[in-house]
């Protein structure tokens, strides 16, 4: 019982699950500071999202047959080099 932790429940949770209590308890405080900020600056400010996905650029197939192209050139390099 070494890796539990004692909470403020009286219940012992184990590390894990303690550290996530905290984090949950961490994100809400965030919530309500961003909330009084906004009252206080008379403005919404957006909570920054983490862990969203950027837009994924696209490649045109001319694009990809240069690349192709290229790396077939170096490696038909590379092996010309070994004979």
């Amino acid at each position: 019982m070494s890796n539990l932790v004692p909470a403020k429940t009286g219940i012992e949770l184990p590390a894990s699950a303690q550290q996530l209590r905290r984090a949950a308890d961490i994100k809400d405080k965030i919530q309500s500071l961003a909330k009084e900020l906004e009252q206080i600056l008379g403005s919404s400010t957006k909570p920054v999202s983490i862990g969203v996905p950027k837009k994924r650029r696209k490649m045109s197939a001319a694009g990809r047959a240069r690349i192709a192209a290229a790396a077939k050139a170096r490696w038909a390099k590379v092996k010309a080099a070994k004979k």
